[in-house]
């Protein structure tokens, strides 16, 4: 096997392992920050949520205040003002959404499906927990959630949710008097949840790891043709050479031309000594002669 193949051979081993680990990182990092970019984004549309919430009970219910006497206007609950918000964002956007998934709802369109009933059971059992975050599986693809409780720590709310007697009349004759009441001070009745799409920051992701192993993969292959150039012009061309002269030599041709090399590194110290080494033994043929 000769020098410039066990050279490849060793370079290419090198190049595997930091290429794996390399590729293992930087997939990890993008992966993660697309994850993290995805978190924010539903983290701000919670934020919004809430913002609408405090805007329609501070500035949007008490100005409808007397009209609620005699009809109820669904435009006052901070919870139907921020879906509303968002099914219209839904419109261009169908893989965004946000939902107060109730238990036991007033509002049918409230009523929690079996994966959002699981997470406000969490929320149930562990009073310490303030926010779930999670992935799960939709006809779009994969989707990240976010979801905060929804806890009756107003008092405010239990006027209409607390026994049908106590609820506005204009209100049961809008939801009926089936859903939305027994409800108890503390207690956790829904969940606020925003889904995010996690595909298309995980696809950006990959196509922006794929492009980085693809231009790690090219250097590689520069540096691989510029080191075995160097390393046959300045190593291989002048072993081999010195090996063709010290042929020539030992088989007694003392007219084999010298080899001359400039420089100060190590090949050019050989030559040196090997051309110290011919001269020392022509001269010692000749003696013998």
């Amino acid at each position: 096997m000769t020098i410039s193949t066990k050279f490849n051979l060793v370079l290419a081993f090198v190049f595997a392992i930091g290429l794996s680990v390399v590729g293992y990182v930087s997939n990890y990092v993008l992966q993660e920050n697309a994850r993290e970019e995805v978190i924010r984004h539903a983290d701000m549309m919670m934020e919004a949520a809430l913002a609408i919430r405090s805007y329609t009970i501070k500035e949007v219910k008490p100005l409808l205040s007397k009209q609620l006497e005699k009809k109820f206007l669904p435009q006052t609950v901070p919870s139907y003002a921020a879906t509303q918000n968002f099914n219209a964002l839904r419109e261009k956007n169908p893989e965004y959404s946000y939902k107060e998934a109730t238990l036991n709802p007033t509002n049918p369109r409230d009523r929690a499906t079996d994966w959002e009933t699981d997470i406000i059971q969490q929320f149930s059992n562990d009073n310490q927990i303030k926010e779930v975050i999670g992935e799960r599986e939709t006809p779009g693809g994969t989707s990240l959630y976010l979801a905060r409780p929804i806890r009756i720590t107003d008092e405010a709310c239990l006027a209409c949710h607390s026994t049908v007697d106590s609820a506005p009349m204009s209100m049961r004759k809008l939801y009926g008097e089936a859903n939305g009441f027994g409800w108890q001070h503390n207690e956790v009745v829904g969940s606020q949840i925003v889904s995010v799409p996690l595909s298309l920051p995980v696809k950006k992701a990959d196509e922006t790891f794929r492009i980085f192993m693809a231009s790690m993969l090219i250097i590689f292959l520069c540096i691989f043709v510029l080191l075995n150039l160097m390393l046959r012009k300045f190593i291989i061309r002048p072993v081999v050479k010195m090996s063709h002269i010290a042929d020539e030599v030992s088989n007694g041709n003392m007219d084999a031309p010298a080899f001359i090399a400039r420089g100060n590194d190590e090949i050019t110290q050989l030559a040196t000594s090997f051309e110290r080494m011919r001269i020392s033994l022509e001269k010692a043929m000749k003696m013998l002669s």
